[in-house]
């Protein structure tokens, strides 16, 4: 055996190919027995061998070649398994992060519209009562006139003057008007 390492050590590829056909069908159906996961399975060997050889000068020649190859991809399944759960994890978060922020415009829809009706009613009772029949009723300024008694004009006043308390309501503090 510790010809096969010392081969291997000194980079003869024919040893090594020997090696990989040898024992990729050994490991890849040990990675998949306990990650039941082909793609795991496959990605691990490829890692095991090209680690193997990568750091071909730090094997063991007292140490089987069977054991040094199993103990690399131990390792290399255990990391892949980790960033597999890390991964997985991380996408759930996003999962659930993209959900909160799906209704997050909601939440702001409700509070601008509640804010909206607050101004609506510290508006004084005509203001208000002329804004809600145009705005939320629907009804045509001559309409409200002739309900509330007042003339065209004096509606047309007031929405405009409730609209603009509305767009001063919603400018941040400080900005100019």
């Amino acid at each position: 055996m510790s010809e096969i390492v010392s081969n291997i050590k000194l980079g003869h590829i024919e040893t090594f190919q020997m090696v990989y056909r040898q024992y990729h069908p050994k490991l890849y159906f040990y990675v998949l027995k306990h990650t039941r996961s082909p793609y795991l399975a496959e990605e691990t060997v490829q890692l095991t061998f090209i680690k193997l050889w990568e750091r071909r000068t730090a094997l063991s020649e007292e140490v089987d070649i069977s054991l040094q190859i199993f103990r690399i991809a131990k390792s290399l399944m255990f990391d892949l398994l980790r960033k597999e759960t890390s991964t997985r994890e991380s996408m759930a978060a996003l999962a659930r992060n993209n959900k909160t922020v799906q209704t997050d415009p909601d939440v702001f829809k409700r509070a601008e519209l509640r804010d909206v009706y607050e101004t609506i009613e510290q508006m004084s009772p005509v203001r208000q009562k002329v804004f809600k029949l145009s705005r939320i009723d629907g009804l045509p300024n001559k309409a409200i006139a002739e309900q509330l008694s007042i003339s065209p004009k004096t509606v047309e006043n007031h929405i405009g003057r409730a609209l603009r308390e509305l767009k001063d309501a919603r400018s941040p503090a400080g900005s100019p008007k």
